[in-house]
């Protein structure tokens, strides 16, 4: 991974491409390096869906390699839901493919003076630029199938939807996973809006003839890599919990905590989580034929995935996330499983991202727009986005648009993304990740869940103030460090847990690279990512307030616990003090 593609779509003439080698940016991947990127050259205060924006999609430093874990793939810019920095992560095939052809990152860049809908094809032989307006508003399966036909199906892909090529705040970016499926996204802060400012449709990446990146001391990469995977098949999270019935596993175990948020985060419990839990999806999967564990990407070994198919046998969608889930189900008062993983795939077809719609949809519920737990009637708004109908527009545009619309006071958002599903007033340590990432509201920027429910690294009590803020600035300083890695955030559990498999992460990078990192020069990574990031949003114009929740969390107790959100402002000021 020694250069950085740099593909001009506003070039005169036409889109044009560079490479360069990667020169002063070398030592950072993922996170790192599209954060860096996006805080040195694009404008903090340009408009997210205009020519000085930036798209820049980046695998991680161990990507393309035999290390486990390593196929996620950062995709950055200036936020359009935001309007600050971003990083989108994904799994899937793209990180692996995209690192052995040797690139760091591909950054687009410029707009298109037209409306024409580009191509791009890249392997070991060069990049290929290509008007096809075939593709225009066609959904990513559709898509996917045409570029199967026409490059074979040894391919990764990374596309958008029509979401993306209307460019509405809530689109992501889709990659393929190991069936050459667009179901895995970056879906959070509407990257795919911004690619789909760029004019792109898709990018193909095939690495065929491309051999596998090689370390400096082979010998201990391989013992750390087989430590590492160790590690993580004797944890109960990674080797037991998350393979059995992935990530949905938390669905019982949040609801029974009093952390689950029901009715547009009115209710801390719902009384249809069994329906819609891990258990229960994993039996489903298992009776129709479908795959209850199942890698996201080659050389995954926690298989938190899964495949779900419908009563007559058919693939419906991947198997729904934990937040989709909890999304479109217990928020929205849907104990239907079958309507819920209907929407996942709606909404990974027409490139969405599953977190801000089923907030979107809690919100037009709340407005009266639907019942809660009308199942049919949210898959029939949920496919307005897709026709680009004025309401479909307005709901493809999030929570914070949708509330303003509807006129809804309730609306879970922060820097105007949606909440995840641990309602932070019974979960506090997410409440904090929550109100101060550079991100918005983002539960992987900081998984506090991790310490104050399921107890990996320590526990602080979900229901206290106390420690709550030394845990957030702690889990966010480390995961801005293995998001640049291409590592699963899944493995935190591990780390945190085993000194043994944290001294393998840091033997994976010392033996590829030819360093001597210890856990300092790991937390200074983290840090300098997130100064980065905090420098950007300062200068478009973000301050202390907007590092915080919305009222209701303070003023609105949630059952069963009678919590309200009391970390104090002060208290949230002190996040980044490192």
């Amino acid at each position: 991974m020694e250069k950085i593609l740099r593909i001009n779509m506003g070039a005169e003439g036409g889109p044009s491409f560079s490479e360069a080698p990667i020169g002063e940016l070398a030592g950072l991947g993922g996170r790192g390096l599209t954060s860096a990127i996006i805080s040195k050259e694009v404008p903090p205060t340009c408009h997210p869906l205009g020519a000085e924006n930036k798209l820049v999609i980046a695998p991680g430093l161990l990507s393309g390699t035999m290390a486990a874990m390593s196929g996620r793939i950062s995709i950055g810019c200036k936020s359009p839901l935001t309007g600050g920095i971003k990083e989108s992560n994904s799994g899937g095939q793209p990180a692996q493919v995209l690192a052995r052809l040797g690139y760091a990152a591909i950054v687009l860049e410029g707009k298109p003076a037209g409306d024409d809908l580009y191509k791009i094809f890249i392997n070991k032989d060069g990049v290929r630029i290509s008007v096809d307006n075939s593709l225009k508003m066609l959904g990513n399966y559709a898509l996917i199938e045409r570029m199967k036909g026409e490059f074979g199906d040894k391919i990764a892909c990374i596309s958008i939807g029509q979401a993306g090529e209307m460019r509405l705040p809530a689109a992501s970016v889709a990659c393929t996973d190991v069936e050459v499926r667009p179901a895995r996204h970056a879906g959070r802060g509407g990257p795919g809006a911004v690619m789909g400012s760029k004019g792109v449709k898709v990018i193909v990446l095939d690495d065929n003839g491309v051999t596998m990146r090689q370390p400096k001391d082979p010998d201990k990469f391989r013992e750390a890599n087989k430590a590492f995977i160790e590690g993580l098949r004797k944890h109960g999270v990674t080797g037991e919990a998350l393979p059995a019935y992935g990530t949905n596993v938390l669905t019982n175990i949040l609801n029974e905590a009093g952390g689950y948020p029901t009715y547009n985060f009115k209710e801390g419990r719902f009384a249809g989580a069994s329906r819609i839990s891990g258990e229960t999806m994993a039996g489903v999967e298992t009776e129709r034929g479908g795959v209850p564990t199942h890698g996201c990407h080659r050389g995954c070994v926690i298989r938190c995935s899964g495949i779900y198919n419908d009563k007559d046998g058919h693939y419906l969608s991947k198997q729904p996330e934990y937040e989709t889930v909890w999304a479109h189900g217990g928020n929205c008062g849907i104990d239907d499983m079958d309507k819920i993983a209907l929407m996942d795939f709606i909404d990974d077809d027409t490139g969405l991202d599953t977190i801000e719609m089923g907030v979107t949809i809690g919100i037009a519920m709340e407005a009266g727009l639907l019942k809660f737990g009308d199942a049919s009637a949210a898959v029939d708004l949920l496919r307005e986005v897709g026709k680009g109908t004025p309401l479909g527009r307005i709901i493809g545009s999030g929570a914070a648009v949708a509330g303003k619309v509807f006129g809804v006071e309730r609306v879970p958002v922060v820097k105007g993304q949606a909440l995840p599903a641990y309602d932070p007033r019974a979960v506090k340590g997410m409440g904090v990740t929550y109100a101060t990432s550079t991100m918005g509201a983002d539960h992987t920027a900081g998984y506090a869940t991790a310490t104050n429910i399921l107890k990996s690294g320590g526990y602080v009590d979900p229901l206290k103030t106390e420690g709550q803020v030394e845990l957030s600035r702690n889990l966010q300083i480390a995961t801005a460090a293995i998001d640049s890695t291409g590592m699963c955030l899944f493995i935190a559990f591990a780390v945190l847990d085993q000194p043994e498999t944290f001294q393998a992460l840091l033997d994976l990078l010392n033996s590829f690279y030819g360093l001597n990192l210890t856990a300092d020069n790991v937390a200074e990574l983290g840090k300098s990512i997130l100064k980065l990031e905090r420098d950007f949003n300062f200068r478009a114009g973000f301050t202390k307030e907007q590092d915080r929740l919305p009222g209701f969390f303070k003023s609105q107790f949630v059952q069963p616990h009678n919590v309200n959100f009391d970390v104090t402002d002060e208290e949230l000021d002190q996040v980044f003090n490192f």
